[in-house]
């Protein structure tokens, strides 16, 4: 009586140790195996099985003591036998057993239960003829059962919020957008691939720092708005707070961007932590600077003609003065001038508001080039004055070409005026045309101050004007090149941009032919088959070898 007592002792106190050890388990693979190994020990078997009953209703077996993984099947009538039918549980045990080539004979089973929801069920086997389970052990095992119940639910939810974690990891890693999340005490514990691209901060620098030292959003004026007046701490506390201003990033550039955050507080309101979103919303900030400006350019450029024409005709009508001849004509010049001008500035706005709405219409035709760029030059040579040369380097028997006349001349005229106004010093604006493939190139250079190559990309944009001392002092609207680079593509072609800093530009821009030049043509005009122009390719990589190096610097 007393080693039974003994034993009973030694089962619970296993039972109390082997409880604890299977509850501190998350990983439900290792709680699993550690239960049933412990079971099996418990009731002193030779095998056993663990099944759990899956979302779909279906139980199936997660694992096993003493039983190959491929025997594993032959139970599956065994799972399905009700747990209060010891009889029918035996029948199905030794039948498994005679399957699979194993003396298995007695059984004991008990349900997995979890706030009353059966997630499982456990067995444990012997294969001696004459040691059948006792009540007994049928309780130990039930015991047992409650416990690696809890286990199982524990690792299991566990199991559901690491999934979760990992595809919320996932969606934030792979987000477009850049995201981050702070601790209570704004310190980055989360950065993703996107921010790391946005700030130039790697995530292993990034995470621990704190966000006003790695985002570090700027006003206009300088000043730090994560130190002077961040978004989570303004009262009464927003739901939803927005910051924008500008970053500088690690490897120096300066970007406008937009940061959403969602906080997490305490009933009493304190800080617990943000999730913030970024993004880089540079252009359209740019974009938005850029209409502001033209309206208020446009807006100058528009009054300044009505102003001198009002002001010229109000001076002629004064009754109390008898004007000559030569002033009156002198006056109505400058009047039918500025009127032109208004007229050009108006009908600028209307190619822009065109080419919005994809309305442009062509009239193309079979046309010369040199006699329109001499009609240009000369229009422009009043304007140009002394500081200026002209030199038009196109054969007189160039081939014609197959575009539209005027709108060809509208961007001729662009081209040689931001020449003009883009070289305070004067110079030679250089006019040359060749053949490359089926295609004219026509091209403009000057000696002028130059573009820098990050602002060429966006020399063609709506608005866009180069933010240099001379773009304060000359007057536009940021649209020639725009409406330059739309003609220009409407008749099939490109325009393009060769420019260093104080060493001038060259705009070029091709037009089709209207015979196109055969291989074996011969032609006195200068041709390069290698650098016929590809359309599929950038614009920056279409400049002709053939074409002549920049002008060389001169001085300012």
């Amino acid at each position: 009586m007393l080693d039974r007592y003994d034993q009973r002792l030694r089962q619970l106190e296993s039972l109390l140790r082997v409880s604890r050890a299977i509850t501190a388990q998350l990983d439900l693979t290792s709680v699993l195996n550690l239960v049933i190994e412990a079971a099996v020990d418990l009731l002193a078997g030779n095998s056993g099985l663990i099944a759990l009953r899956d979302d779909d209703g279906v139980t199936r077996i997660y694992a096993a003591s003493g039983l190959a993984h491929e025997t594993w099947p032959a139970f599956d009538d065994l799972l399905a036998t009700p747990l209060d039918d010891q009889q029918a549980l035996v029948r199905r045990l030794r039948e498994a057993g005679a399957d699979v080539g194993l003396p298995l004979r007695h059984v004991s089973a008990a349900p997995l239960v979890f706030r009353g929801a059966t997630v499982g069920v456990i067995y444990v086997f012997r294969a001696a003829l004459n040691v059948e389970f006792t009540a007994e052990e049928h309780q130990l095992l039930t015991a047992f059962a409650d416990q690696a119940a809890i286990a199982v639910s524990n690792a299991r939810l566990f199991q559901s919020v690491l999934r979760e974690k990992q595809h919320l990891d996932a969606l934030i890693e792979n987000s477009a957008d850049g995201v981050m999340i702070l601790d209570s005490r704004w310190r980055i514990t989360t950065f993703n691939r996107a921010m790391e691209q946005l700030t130039g901060w790697s995530r292993e620098e990034a995470i621990g720092r704190p966000c006003a030292e790695v985002l570090a959003i700027h006003t206009p004026q300088g000043d730090n708005l994560c130190l002077t007046d961040c978004p989570l701490q303004r009262r009464p506390f927003e739901p939803n707070p927005v910051a924008e201003g500008w970053i500088t990033t690690r490897d120096g550039r300066r970007l406008y961007i937009q940061s959403r955050y969602a906080a997490q507080r305490s009933p009493q309101g304190a800080f617990l932590g943000a999730i913030a979103n970024v993004r880089d919303v540079t252009e359209q900030k740019i974009e938005a600077e850029m209409q502001n400006t033209f309206i208020s350019v446009i807006s100058h450029e528009l009054r300044t003609p009505v102003s001198i024409i009002k002001g010229y005709a109000e001076t002629l009508a004064r009754q109390d003065a008898a004007w000559d001849e030569a002033t009156l004509r002198e006056g109505l010049m400058i009047i039918i001038e500025e009127a032109d001008r208004l007229a050009l500035q108006i009908d600028t706005l209307l190619e822009a508001s065109r080419l919005q709405t994809d309305s442009m219409r062509l009239d193309v035709s079979d046309w010369p080039v040199r006699p329109l760029v001499e009609r240009v030059v000369e229009r422009f040579a009043p304007q140009a004055g002394d500081r200026f040369t002209f030199q038009i380097d196109i054969p007189d028997d160039f081939p014609p070409v197959h575009a539209d006349y005027e709108r060809t001349r509208t961007v001729l005229e662009n081209l040689i005026s931001n020449a003009i106004k883009y070289s305070p010093n004067g110079g030679l604006v250089r006019i040359a045309a060749r053949v490359s493939g089926d295609f004219a190139i026509i091209s403009v250079s000057d000696q002028g101050i130059g573009i820098p190559l990050e602002e060429q990309k966006k020399l063609f944009r709506r608005f866009y004007r180069v933010d240099n001392r001379l773009r304060r002092e000359t007057q536009g609207a940021g649209l020639g090149l725009f409406l330059s680079r739309a003609i220009v593509e409407a008749q099939g072609g490109r325009i393009w941009v060769d420019s260093r800093p104080g060493r001038g530009s060259r705009f070029s821009f091709t037009v089709p032919l209207a015979t196109p030049m055969l291989s074996d043509q011969s032609t006195p005009v200068e041709t390069d088959a290698a650098a016929s122009v590809d359309h599929s390719e950038p614009a920056a990589e279409m400049i002709p070898r053939a074409e002549p190096p920049l002008l060389e610097d001169h001085e300012h």
